[in-house]
Order: structure tokens, then C-alpha cells, then sequence
């Protein structure tokens, strides 16, 4: 039976693509379908078919029903930004930057950053990957140091993973310019700014962006795309993806490695078992910035995390109040989440490190967190029995701190998925990371 696959026409950063197809036209994978106009990057069809729809958001293909890995293989580029810019990368843990835009940075006495932080929970296709294959990740820092003339390069990856540290180390066979910087497990902890901070002891201002402190960051996926582009001519059409939650198959992840982008996420959850009874949301994401989304929508992206089956989430037929924080949840998706526990929301305030930036967001020190007693006062002042919080894990440890003391039960957004999984929730941090 053919299947329909669909391709978002904003798959990154920037306005969305402009179609490079029409209907009815046959396609084979591998092969550009949109084109970026202005700030974005080339889609390419994943699958070989025939297009069957073009919207203003999305390009639909009805897939042949014989399909091989074989592909269209990019166009020989006499440099590795070129390169990039003809495989369509761009940043796969969630943000969608443009990778050749980055490596347009000429540093050469800055510094390439590995993030294989993996920061979100419950997430790990990264950490797999790095394990099985560490050289798409080591040959892809090379390219990048290569193509910004940098000489140094630091792997920024959590202490908790020996098996992929490792790894790591194995590959890397003693080499000097590029090093290994284990860090703490704590939420947000792959930030870029946090991750800059962690190696080397320096905030940057909300505004700064890494290349102000000669930084160049990339995530584990995105390094491993540069190499199959690189090495393999290969566009972005193939996406590692964390399945979890409230499966079949158990609360275990399942973790794809390749799938083509444009898969639907109801098809990988079926390949898991299907769902387990009664759910709460599908979460298209990780738990912490990730958002619900419809089960019969959702597919695979450039930039898809994983797909998580919660639980139902609580109710709590009563006021409440809502603290937002830069690294987690945005309002709008605090308000879903309370109208799906049926609260009723008094009042909405700010993480007190959260500085507003051009209608965003950001937060001033990530994972290094001040007090919240101000707003949770605030919050109680005006008529909230209990808060709903996005805090990242020192914000949270803050607000459990005063929230008990005044009597304000606390909920965060991630805990149906936590109770899901059986992981810790979002609370008082170990003492050892409030250090």
C-alpha cells in the first residue's frame, strides 16, 4: 500500500521554502523539492514518489510502493559550505539554523563546539549514535574546523555516558585539538550559552550570540549530516528519532535511527506496538520544549526530536498561576496544558531571569538560576491556589524552595511525562548540583 509522506515547507530558521516541484510531477529521493528564499535551507524528498499535493505550508508525496536507500546525491561543491548549503542542513536538535550560515565564521583562533549534550530527557538517538558510530560525529567536527579555519575544537557531552565518552575517546586516538568536556546532568545543560559557560567559565549576554566568544556550536546530529554530506553527497533526508512513553512494547525508548523525514509519527508508534490504552498527549519534542501535537498530523522533521505517548494529565478543577521561564514551556503552551488539567488561569508571570529580545524569550544565565519568591508571591496575590511552572532544574529547585511555604502546591509541564516514564520529576535538585 502506497504511503503519503509530508514535507513541511519550514523545516529551519527563516521564512519558508518556496516549492521547487509542481503536482503530479514523479520525484526521486534524494532529489531538492523546495528551495530556500532568503535565510533557510534546501528540503529534499526522502522518499521516490509522486507529488500529490503542494500548500502553502507543506509539500505531500505519494510514495511508490518499492522503496531502496539509494538517492540523488548532491552536486560536487568546491567547498564544505557550499556543500552544506546543497544537502539542506541545518541544526537537527530543534533550533533549524542553517548550518552553512555558521560555517561562513572565520575563526581561527576560536573554537568548534560539539554539543552532544542531549540536554532534553527521555531523548536518545544522540547518545546512540555518538556510541555506534563516533566517527560521523569526530570527521564532522573536522569539516567544520575546516571550513571556519578553527584549530581547536571541545565534544560537550554529559558525564553520564561513559559508554559514548568511550567511544569518543577510541576514535579520537589521543589527538590534541579536539577535547572531551563532561558535564553536569542537569536541564539545560545543552543550551548553547550554558554549554559556552560550562568550558569556559564566561557568560554571554542574552543578545551575544556564540560567535562573540569565538564559538561555533553544533549539534551531535547536525556534525554527523556534514559528514554524510561530505563524504557521502548525501542531502537531509534521514532523521534519528527517540519513540517513548506509554507503549505497548514498555516505557523503554525505542530509538530509529535513519527514518525518512516525512514519516508520519503515528506510523513509528505503531512500529513500538501502538499506544497502551488511554493517553494524554503525543509530545513532538522533548519534554521540556516540546509541544502536543495531533496524533494523525505529526511527522517526522529536520529538527523532530522524538514522539512521546503520555499519560492523562491531572486535573485540578481550580485556580492557578503560571510562571514562565525562558528554557522550558512559552506561555502558550502553559495555557494548553492547563486547560487540559481544566485549571482555571488568574495570573501569568515571568522567571525572574527572563529577559525579553525581539518578542522572545531568553534567559539571562541558563541553568544558573536567582530566586522566584517575588513571583510566586505575585502569583498568590492574585488569587492562585496552586502554579503551573516551565522552570528549568535550578529554577524549579528555587521555587520549591518557597512555593510549599506559602501553601502553593506545585505542578511542572513535564510531569505527566515524567510519571510516564517513571523518571524523576522536576523538583529539588541533588545536592551535589546545587553546588
Amino acid at each position: 500500500m502506497k504511503e503519503l509522506y509530508s514535507f513541511p515547507l519550514k523545516m529551519h530558521v527563516g521564512a519558508p521554502d518556496v516549492p521547487a516541484v509542481k503536482e503530479g510531477q514523479k520525484v526521486k529521493r534524494g532529489e531538492c523539492i523546495a528551495e530556500p528564499k532568503g535565510l533557510g535551507a534546501k528540503i529534499h524528498t526522502s522518499v521516490s514518489g509522486e507529488v500529490s499535493k503542494i500548500t502553502d505550508n507543506n509539500i505531500v508525496i505519494l510514495a511508490d510502493e518499492i522503496q531502496t536507500e539509494d538517492y540523488v546525491k548532491i552536486k560536487e561543491c568546491e567547498s564544505i559550505i557550499d556543500t552544506v548549503y546543497e544537502a539542506g542542513i541545518v541544526g537537527a536538535g530543534g533550533a533549524g539554523f542553517p548550518t552553512h550560515i555558521k560555517l561562513k565564521a572565520e575563526i581561527p583562533d576560536g573554537y568548534i563546539i560539539a554539543n552532544c549534550v542531549e540536554c532534553e530527557p527521555v531523548l536518545h538517538h544522540n547518545i546512540k549514535m555518538i556510541e555506534e558510530k563516533p566517527e560521523l560525529v569526530v570527521n564532522g567536527i573536522r569539516y567544520a574546523m575546516k571550513a571556519t579555519g578553527s584549530k581547536k575544537a571541545y565534544i560537550a557531552i554529559k558525564a553520564k555516558h561513559p559508554e559514548a565518552i568511550q567511544s569518543l575517546e577510541k576514535c579520537l586516538n589521543g589527538s590534541d585539538d579536539i577535547e572531551i568536556k563532561k558535564l553536569r546532568d542537569m536541564y539545560p545543560m545543552g543550551e548553547e550559552r550554558a554549554v559556552i559557560h560550562e568550558i569556559f567559565g564566561k557568560w554571554l549576554e542574552p543578545t551575544q550570540l556564540p560567535l562573540e566568544a569565538k564559538c561555533v556550536v553544533l549539534n551531535g546530529e547536525t556534525l554527523a549530516n556534514i559528514t554524510r554530506a561530505v563524504e557521502d553527497k548525501k542531502p537531509v533526508i534521514d532523521k534519528d528519532i527517540t519513540v517513548i512513553g506509554k507503549l505497548k512494547s514498555g516505557k523503554e525508548p525505542n530509538v530509529f535511527s535513519q527514518v525518512p523525514v516525512g514519516t508520519s509519527m503515528k506510523s513509528l508508534i505503531e512500529k513500538c506496538g501502538g499506544i497502551d490504552g488511554e493517553y494524554g498527549e503525543i509530545v513532538i519534542g522533548g519534554p521540556y520544549t516540546g509541544k502536543a501535537e495531533d496524533l494523525e498530523k505529526a511527522s517526522v522533521t529536520k529538527i523532530s526530536g522524538g514522539a512521546i505517548v503520555t499519560i492523562p494529565l491531572p486535573e485540578y478543577k481550580g485556580p492557578i498561576g503560571l510562571l514562565v521561564c525562558a528554557c522550558g514551556a512559552n506561555e502558550e503552551r502553559l495555557r494548553d496544558v492547563a486547560s487540559k488539567m481544566k485549571s482555571e488561569v488568574v495570573a501569568v508571570t515571568k522567571c525572574k531571569n527572563v529577559e525579553e529580545i525581539k518578542g522572545s524569550n531568553k534567559c539571562k544565565t541558563p541553568g544558573d538560576c536567582p530566586g522566584q519568591a517575588a513571583g510566586i508571591m505575585y502569583l498568590k496575590k492574585q488569587g492562585a491556589k496552586r502554579i503551573l511552572i516551565s522552570n528549568c532544574s535550578d529554577c524549579s529547585n528555587t521555587v520549591m524552595c518557597c512555593a510549599p511555604k506559602v501553601g502553593l502546591p506545585v505542578y511542572h509541564h513535564t510531569d505527566h511525562v515524567f510519571r510516564t516514564v517513571d523518571y524523576p520529576l522536576t523538583r529539588r535538585l541533588p545536592m551535589e548540583e546545587q553546588k
